[in-house]
């Protein structure tokens, strides 16, 4: 028996606006911050795979997550007794265009529950349709299942704020996809991911009521939030929503240099894809930077603008806060505050990129030499393919004795065409490397001390798209070891964990252009 009943805290449905009509039809729903919606009963609910972590993080057991009550309410099977399931409001603008009313198209929050004193939200994505489905049917297929539930728990054993995946379920229902959006639908497995976050607020939860002009339930809406998930902000009136701001900006900056560290891409930084707790949510067409390419996206609906590109993903950030400026601008009614807070973003990430390539690289003294050998570095890890996460992994291996011959052998297996490497590259690798190892003479640290120290911050073991794209294949004909086998090394992808040694490998050729290895579309 679930003893989530007796830590049950629903603070958002109890202290916001309910839409008053309670079906599913698809519809513009106003003055409210969600509505109540029940998941769709799956035909024949199974559990795959379940984050005993995350479990445990929120109270329960081990035990309890085998119990057939367990995969009836996190599958949404059944509801929760004294629960009343629900899908959010918000709005947003999609690849820069202000795209209107959005909402829980496919996603419905189940409780709160609170747990040593942490309040947690439990959402199903894929439970089937809501009031904001607009043509969907508000399902989700296996295969970006099993990318968000493997993501997620990825990017948290990485160190990356995000939100969590509890649990993994097939539904037993088939459900029509066009993958590419080329006219060629098909059936696919259906499934459900129970996910985690301190709450699902977005941006453009703010943006909608902003839109609409409706103050009042904006002003709910930020007092709700500051007063639950920013206590710690204590000033009164417009200084408040200010502050507020200020802290998401810092909050967001954060997470865009933890994505930076480890080449992660989100794909679709919408602004309905961004969480005011500065946390990566929403796990759609997202990618791994293999080759260090600063202009690649993962999202074929963006291969022409490549708006979302790995390199643009800071000034989308930017982009991103002036959009909830101008829907907090209401309750702040001054704008030269809000334009210093959007003008430093850009500085002070450009400060916290380089302390963090810093540590990428052992650096500890920060000179102008060091900036300059870190912008050359970025140039150079573009002249021919480099794998981002082997080069940074083995650079460490690189020693204040080596020659620039031996630094070269330790590197030279991050390079995907070795020959090309070994050309004119050659020369201006030779040249990196040499400001590199002065560099190291100048450090005070040890050679182990300061290999130890960059295994912390880059790691090993990534979920490339075709390891994913791997798991999903074998779980398409119900064998799931490999995505346990993913699972257990993604707990720890900074140490070396020889088991896995596979795994700590190039993208292999037929990766390159596979459907589902090197872009994705949003279908879900």
């Amino acid at each position: 028996m679930l003893k989530l009943k007796k830590k049950i805290n629903n603070t958002f449905t109890e202290e916001l606006p309910a839409d008053l009509i309670e079906n599913n039809e698809t519809r513009q729903v106003v003055e409210a911050a969600f509505s109540y919606v029940n998941p769709v009963k799956p035909k024949n609910p199974k559990l795959i795979h379940v984050s005993n972590e995350v479990a445990e993080s929120v109270g329960i057991s081990k035990e309890e997550t085998q119990s057939e009550k367990f995969l009836n309410i996190f599958s949404g099977n059944s509801v929760l007794e004294n629960t009343k399931p629900y899908a959010m409001a918000y709005a947003g603008h999609q690849f820069g265009n202000w795209a209107g009313q959005l909402g829980d198209g496919r996603a419905i929050t189940l409780f709160e529950a609170t747990h040593d004193n942490k309040n947690t939200m439990f959402q199903l994505k894929g439970a089937g349709k809501t009031p904001y489905s607009r043509r969907g049917d508000g399902l989700a297929v296996l295969r970006s299942s099993i990318r968000e539930h493997l993501c997620s728990e990825a990017m948290f054993n990485l160190g990356v704020p995000t939100t969590r995946s509890l649990a993994l379920f097939t539904s037993g229902d088939m459900v029509l996809r066009d993958i590419l959006y080329n006219g060629n639908a098909d059936y696919e497995k259906g499934a459900i991911v129970c996910r985690t976050a301190p709450s699902f607020i977005r941006f453009g939860n703010f943006e909608l009521f902003a839109s609409r002009e409706d103050t009042k339930n904006l002003q709910l809406l930020a007092d709700y939030t500051i007063k639950h998930h920013y206590p710690e902000i204590k000033s009164k009136g417009k200084e408040k929503y200010l502050k507020f701001f200020e802290t998401v900006a810092d909050k967001t900056r954060e997470m865009i240099v933890h994505w930076q560290r480890v080449g992660f891409v989100h794909g679709v930084m919408n602004t309905d894809n961004m969480s005011i707790h500065g946390i990566t949510i929403d796990y759609g067409p997202y990618g791994w930077l293999e080759d260090y390419n600063p202009n690649w996206t993962p999202n074929t609906t963006d291969n022409e603008h490549k708006r979302y590109r790995f390199g643009n993903q800071p000034q989308v950030a930017q982009w991103n806060l002036l959009q909830l400026a101008n829907a907090l601008f209401p309750l702040i009614e001054e704008v030269k505050p809000l334009e210093k807070i959007l003008n430093d973003f850009p500085i002070k990430y450009e400060s916290d990129y380089i302390d963090m390539m810093h540590n990428k690289l052992g650096f500890q003294n920060s000179n102008d030499d060091t900036k300059n050998c870190i912008y050359l570095l970025t140039e150079n890890l573009q002249l021919t393919e480099t794998d981002m996460t082997i080069f940074f992994r083995n650079i460490s291996q690189v020693s204040k004795e080596d020659t620039v011959e031996i630094a070269f052998e330790k590197i030279k297996d991050a390079f995907y065409t070795l020959e090309e490497a070994k050309n004119v590259i050659y020369d201006t690798w030779m040249y990196w490397l040499i400001l590199y190892i002065n560099q190291l003479q100048k450090e005070n640290q040890s050679d182990s001390d300061r290999k130890k120290a960059m295994n912390l911050v880059n790691p090993k073991y990534v979920l490339r798209n075709y390891m994913a794209q791997l798991a999903i294949d074998d779980a398409e004909n119900e064998d799931y070891n490999l995505l346990n086998e993913l699972y257990e090394m993604l707990l720890k992808p900074y140490d070396e964990q020889p088991q896995f040694e596979k795994w700590f490998a190039k993208r292999p050729d037929w990766a390159k252009n596979k459907v589902g290895c090197s872009a994705l579309s949003c279908s879900s």
